[in-house]
């Protein structure tokens, strides 16, 4: 029975924030603190898993022997760096957009502290020039203005009290400034980043298709075959269906050569087989396999949506055009448009697992082609796409 595991993201578009009055903008909108608060945790802790795993991959292609696996791996590791200085931007965002709330908040709360206090203040000054031989003049006065200034000297205090208060405010509004500052510039630098490692794995890219292209012949057939299955499946089901079938008879056609062990039992056939040894092995994978992009949460496998259908995929919101990864290792079996979903991807895994990653604006892979867990396959839409 085919297993399949399909990844689809939706693509949310997230404008970066390149000054501070944008990301005053964006506070302004009525978010509340700790819903960006946790975004910029989340993004924090994707930055982390993201930076580790590329780590991980870096270190594989150094000990990896054939040029095109090392290639690979480096481009892997490259697609899991770009990976982290997205998430690093979203975090700078986030907080970004966190301090401009902070700001806004403290600008109202100055405002209204500051009037009372400027009437105030404004009216014991007025009270203070006042001469004292003119009020004796008045009948009545005097008294009125020896009960005045002892009101004066009482309230004093109370004013220097509030105006310490506004001070510290004010001091307050003056870090939040030197934060935003520091919030930027992490912003700038993970945007060079971003960009100096897109072109390191556009160079790479460019270099697996000078290869690619070279060795030709059976890639080219595997092409117009995947194509053709396209062009007869009705929808996105039947054409993982059809690919199954036809990755499972190739494997059943590889494996005919191959010596059959004699049974320790002939009188039991099946003693030969291990049913336990492949699901683990399928367990394995399972669990080896991670998020084709970086982003929040909009469905979940199994979640009910409208009319009461359930899903059976994963929906993510990643940023715009951010990178998209390979779940886990495996052949292409399947990469380019498909009607209603932009470009698509599928990959066939070992233990009968399958990945379906829909709605990239651009693949990068080819099919056929085998590749490693975080390989790169393409970049998400920029136009509020559904991936």
């Amino acid at each position: 029975m085919r297993a399949s595991t399909i990844f689809a993201a939706s693509l949310l578009a997230l404008p970066m924030l390149a000054t501070m009055a944008i990301a005053q903008g964006s506070a302004s909108g009525g978010e509340d603190p700790d819903a960006i608060r946790e975004r910029m945790r989340a993004a924090q802790r994707e930055a982390a898993a993201a930076g580790d795993r590329s780590k991980k991959l870096e270190a594989e292609a150094r000990v990896a022997i054939e040029a095109a696996e090392k290639t690979a791996r480096e481009a892997a590791a490259l697609a899991a760096r770009i990976q982290q200085a997205e998430a690093g931007i979203a975090a700078a965002e986030a907080r970004m957009a966190l301090i401009a709330r902070e700001r806004s908040d403290l600008d109202r709360q100055l405002a209204e502290r500051r009037e009372p206090l400027v009437r105030l203040t404004g009216a014991l000054q007025k009270l203070a020039r006042r001469p004292l031989a003119l009020s004796a003049l008045r009948p009545g006065s005097l008294r009125e203005t020896v009960y005045l200034r002892a009101m004066l000297e009482s309230t004093i205090p109370e004013v220097r009290k509030r105006t310490a208060a506004l001070r510290a405010e004010i001091d307050r509004g003056r870090a939040l400034e030197r934060e935003a500052q520091q919030a930027l510039a992490v912003l700038r630098k993970s945007e060079g980043e971003l960009a100096e490692r897109r072109e390191r794995l556009a160079t790479i890219e460019t270099q697996q298709r000078l290869e690619s292209h070279r060795a030709g012949g059976d890639a080219d057939r595997e092409v117009e075959r995947a194509l053709a299955l396209a062009e007869e499946a009705r929808d996105l089901d039947a054409l993982v269906e059809r690919l199954d079938a036809a990755g499972n008879v190739r494997k059943e056609l590889a494996a005919l050569p191959g010596p059959v062990m004699r049974p320790d039992d002939p009188g039991n056939p099946s003693a030969a087989v291990s049913p336990s040894a492949t699901a683990s092995a399928t367990g394995a994978i399972r669990a080896a396999f991670q998020l084709p992009v970086t982003g929040r949460t909009v469905t979940g496998f199994g979640e009910q949506g409208e009319g009461g259908v359930r899903s059976t995929g994963l929906t993510l919101a990643p940023r715009e055009g951010a990178q998209v990864i390979a779940p886990a290792g495996g052949r292409v079996a399947f990469a380019g448009p498909y009607r209603g979903y932009d470009r698509i991807v599928i990959i066939e895994h070992d233990g009968g697992l399958t990945s379906l990653v829909t709605g990239l604006a651009r693949t990068d892979v080819s099919v056929g082609e085998q590749l490693v867990a975080g390989a790169p396959l393409g970049v998400a839409g920029v136009d509020r796409p559904q991936v």
